[in-house]
């Protein structure tokens, strides 16, 4: 209820399929709370703060081709669209980014998301099940858009689709707080 009130999002209580561990969830808060059981078992002095940050949740992704072909497909961190659903096609290529022509999409193929990366997944559903970390995520967003605060949806595919496509996108951008703990 309070949380209601305050227009939050109950954000510990999902846990992505791939088990990446997102900010505030309650698997980083977990992590955060073993090491601060070994800082105290070798009496190391700390201090947990908390940080401001824009927080995301992606509960709800697909793309269609066509009227009903799922393709198996990957939205990186803090992809958003407006309206939750954005028609059209791919319009053009530059530096093996791949353009739609609406809502500031791109696509990838794995390829080109494995040379960023410096990964080998050999296909998209391999990346689904075992993503990078969050914080590496974010860093091949950045080299992607060459902007920190860029909510563009980049999506990785296999390989380019030429035809008319559907994008589903379920997600949430939000500001928020987590624990940090500093060593003193």
């Amino acid at each position: 209820m309070q949380r209601d009130q305050q227009n939050r999002l109950m954000d510990e209580m999902f846990s992505p399929i791939s088990n990446q561990i997102l900010p505030a969830s309650i698997e980083e808060r977990l992590e955060l709370y073993k090491y601060r059981n070994k800082l105290d078992e070798k009496n190391i002095k700390y201090k947990i703060v908390k940080d401001k940050f824009l927080n995301y949740r992606q509960f709800n992704f697909q793309l269609i081709k066509g009227k009903k072909e799922i393709i198996p497909a990957y939205a990186i961190i803090y992809s958003t669209i407006p309206r939750k659903k954005a028609q059209g096609r791919i319009e053009f290529e530059h530096q093996n980014i791949h353009y739609f022509n609406r809502d500031e999409i791109r696509f990838l193929t794995i390829y080109e998301f494995n040379q960023k990366a410096k990964s080998n997944y050999k296909n998209v559903k391999e990346l689904i099940f075992n993503p990078l970390s969050f914080d590496d995520e974010l860093k091949i967003r950045e080299s992607i858009t060459m902007n920190f605060y860029d909510l563009s949806t980049i999506i990785i595919v296999d390989k380019i689709i030429e035809s008319k496509l559907t994008i589903k996108l379920d997600a949430k951008s939000y500001e928020d707080t987590k624990e940090k703990l500093i060593v003193l």
